[in-house]
């Protein structure tokens, strides 16, 4: 009897799976660094205090609002500027997943619209996988995804890359 309910379930969950189209994947991160600590936003997010380095960053995001990160070692840089007990260290509990789109207003103009996941747990040396369903708006235009503090709105990793 289990089997068919889990069977059933997977049946009624498969065509909304199905429909949704992927949007973005990305297989690199950029940890907030330079001009972007601190004071500079990007789509009104704040980059951390502190510079951060990521050595590996893996995700997607769909249509249907599924978003995917895999995190490893997102930590504090080894900079001076960061006091030394916390250079080579992640110090957060959790990380959370935003996206930020431009998207459309009822008077036609465009607006930013940014959706944060709940938390999900980080190891000190800077691993986490962030799996949430989110409700995009309707209209998701230049999508942006983040990896953000578990305490506070500040960013640690944005989707792009740095050459060497």
């Amino acid at each position: 009897m289990k089997s068919l309910f889990l069977a059933a379930v997977v049946a009624l969950s498969a065509p909304v799976f199905a429909n949704a189209a992927s949007i973005i994947k990305f297989e690199t991160m950029y940890g907030v660094d330079g001009p972007f600590v601190g004071g500079t936003q990007i789509r009104n997010v704040l980059g951390d205090e502190l510079p951060w380095v990521i050595k590996s960053a893996k995700g997607s995001l769909s249509t249907d609002g599924m978003l995917d990160i895999k995190v490893r070692g997102l930590v504090f840089s080894n900079d001076e500027i960061v006091p030394p007990d916390k250079r080579g260290i992640n110090d957060e509990k959790e990380f959370r997943g935003l996206v930020s789109c431009l998207s459309e207003t009822h008077d036609g103009k465009v607006t930013t619209v940014n959706v944060v996941t709940k938390g999900f747990p980080a190891t000190t040396s800077g691993n986490s996988r962030i799996r949430a369903k989110i409700k995009l708006p309707k209209a998701c235009v230049a999508p942006i995804i983040f990896v953000l503090a578990g305490s506070e709105n500040k960013w640690f990793s944005v989707t792009g890359f740095e050459a060497e």
